[in-house]
């Protein structure tokens, strides 16, 4: 059993984070309405920290059928700058002789393709999940330090975008569920 300790921050399913909880790791999905990761205070020797703020404000679906829906990018910010105030504290911890203590031996911050990346840069690691055997598209980016997980795809299939397909739900909620072959090739490359 492994005591490491994983924070899922805005986890809500806790989706990406199962493979971990699977595995015996200490698995804390910070979310509301239980955890706030605006006012959490993250404890010491953290392992490895998965964030997906929503993407809401973020997204290029805010504009639909000719209505522009207002965004609050400041809002939005104010999540990711909450994840990301998380993964800094948690990184201070610099390896040190005398306490054995090291930094986070991953982090990553997931949102989908959309308006973030005018903010953090260009993403560390881009994919659709189709390419981890998950039956639809959803360009999906991840900035942070990981290891890149192993796709299982190469050649693209004739599969659907998200939504376009009887058999996928097509709901907001749904749609933000981290795909299961995502999530456990991310965690075999960062156990």
């Amino acid at each position: 059993m492994k005591t490491n300790i994983i924070l899922d921050l805005c986890g809500g399913t806790g989706a990406w984070s199962k493979p971990y909880k699977d595995n015996g790791y200490d698995v804390r999905n910070i979310t509301l309405p239980d955890y706030d990761v605006r006012t959490y205070i993250p404890p010491d020797k953290v392992y490895g920290i998965l964030a997906a703020p929503p993407c809401t404000m973020f997204s290029f679906a805010r504009a639909r059928r000719g209505v522009k829906i207002p965004r609050d990018l400041k809002g939005g910010m104010g999540l990711v700058y909450a994840c990301l105030r998380i993964i800094w504290q948690c990184q201070y911890t610099i390896k040190n002789e005398a306490s054995k203590t090291t930094t986070l031996k991953f982090w990553a911050l997931e949102n989908p393709n959309g308006f973030l990346k005018h903010f953090l840069g260009k993403p560390s690691f881009i994919f659709d999940p189709w390419e981890f055997c998950d039956m639809y598209k959803k360009k999906t980016h991840l900035w942070g330090w990981f290891n890149n997980p192993k796709k299982c795809w190469f050649v693209k299939p004739d599969v659907p975008k998200f939504g376009y397909n009887q058999n996928i739900k097509s709901n907001a909620r749904d749609r933000s569920i981290t795909p299961q072959g995502f999530a456990k090739a991310f965690y075999e490359a960062n156990k």
